[in-house]
Order: C-alpha cells, then sequence, then structure tokens
C-alpha cells in the first residue's frame, strides 16, 4: 500500500526489473562477465579443434549451448546475493506485495541481462563455428526461448542457496540436473536450424519448459527465499 492507494502488480515488477538494470548498469565488469565469456569459448574452439567448416558446423550445436549453460551459470550466483546481502529481499517479503512476482521480476531483469545477451551475440560464436547466416534466426530463437528457461530453473538454485556461503558450486550442482533437458532440446533445435530442416518440434519443448518454468519456478524461488530470510 502506498498513500492509501493498492499498487499494481505490474507497475511493481516494472519498478522492480527497472532498479535491477540500473543498478546492473552500475557494474559494467559483472554484467558483461557471461558475454565475454561465451564468446570466448565459442571463437576459440576452432583453434582447438579444426579449420573444416563442416567439421565445426557439426559441433556448433553442442559447443554453443554448453557454452551458454554454463555462462548463465557465471551470472545466477548474483541473482539474490546482493538484495539479500543489503536487506532487499526482505523488504520484499514484508511489502505486502507478493514475493513470487517480485522475484519473477528479478528473474526477468536476469535473463534481460545475461540471456537476451547471449542470443543477441550468438551469431557472432556460429559464425565463428562455420554456421551459414541462413541458420541464424533458428540459433537466435532457440537461445533466447531455453535461456530463459534457464534462468527460471536458475531462480530455484538461487533462492536454495541464498544464505550459503561461497554457495557457487552447490548452486551449479543443483542447477545442472534440471537444465539438462533443456540443454538437449536446445541442442537439437540449433542442429536442426544449422541442416536447415524444420526444427519447430525441440523449439516448441523448449517453450513448454519456459512456460512450465514460468508457472512453478517463481513459486519455488519464493518458497525457497523464505526459507533462507528465516
Amino acid at each position: 500500500m502506498t498513500g492509501g492507494q493498492s499498487v499494481s502488480p505490474w507497475h511493481v515488477a516494472r519498478l522492480t526489473v527497472e532498479r535491477d538494470l540500473r543498478l546492473a548498469f552500475r557494474r559494467p565488469a559483472q554484467l558483461v562477465q557471461p558475454i565475454l565469456f561465451f564468446l570466448i569459448v565459442t571463437t576459440l574452439f576452432p583453434l582447438a579443434l579444426s579449420p573444416e567448416l563442416s567439421r565445426l558446423r557439426d559441433v556448433a550445436p553442442g559447443v554453443l549451448w554448453v557454452a551458454a549453460l554454463l555462462s548463465s551459470l557465471l551470472a545466477l550466483e548474483f541473482l539474490f546475493r546482493d538484495d539479500a546481502q543489503d536487506g532487499t529481499l526482505e523488504q520484499f517479503a514484508l511489502s505486502g506485495q507478493s514475493l513470487t512476482w517480485l522475484l519473477f521480476a528479478k528473474t526477468f531483469s536476469h535473463w534481460l541481462l545475461t540471456g537476451l545477451p547471449l542470443a543477441v551475440v550468438a551469431p557472432i560464436s556460429a559464425g565463428a563455428l562455420g554456421v551459414d547466416f541462413g541458420s541464424m534466426p533458428g540459433v537466435v530463437a532457440s537461445l533466447a526461448i531455453g535461456s530463459f528457461a534457464l534462468s527460471l530453473i536458475g531462480a530455484i538454485g538461487a533462492g536454495l542457496t541464498l544464505g550459503v556461503q561461497r554457495g557457487g558450486v552447490l548452486l551449479s550442482l543443483l542447477t545442472l540436473p534440471l537444465a539438462v533437458p533443456i540443454l538437449i532440446f536446445g541442442a537439437r533445435a540449433t542442429e536442426l536450424a544449422i541442416k536447415s530442416e524444420p526444427y519447430g518440434a525441440p523449439l516448441y519443448l523448449l517453450a513448454a519448459f519456459a512456460v512450465l518454468g514460468l508457472t512453478l519456478a517463481p513459486l519455488a524461488a519464493a518458497a525457497a527465499v523464505r526459507i533462507g530470510l528465516e
């Protein structure tokens, strides 16, 4: 409640996203780190394998998706940690607003800052791996949808490790098994796109995982955060 009037959940979510974006751009090193990691891994990989384009295209789906998964894990540790340290999460819990909704807004901000940029720079990495320009829409679409699902799953792990000192390793152990289906279907969609074959089926499965995560992950993250704050 503010000034005796109820605040729209959409307005609260927008303010939360704007706040997270402002804070992220004040720490450019932390913001750029996952993107640089993704670009470095994918562009250096051809040097360690072979300059033969046909061979690079064969391994491109796996390289792109493993690099994207590891890059998203780099940023997950900071999803709730800073807000827990400065008391923001406690204020969220006491604000009278839905903690589930507020944590979803923070997760969406995380995707805007990590998953979406990875999808945007994916054509650079895919080009280094010999992928044709005509395959780029499928590569970008699969990474955009899959990274959103990864952010939702990662929010659960970030909430569960909220009270753990240096919980990055534990967070990775919790998140990686849940991310395996996304990795499989995302790599399959990318592979079909590179081969200029219909990639709708694995892309729909990725979207289904994203919808499932959208339904359940914020609830699980909110429950985990409440336990962590006690």
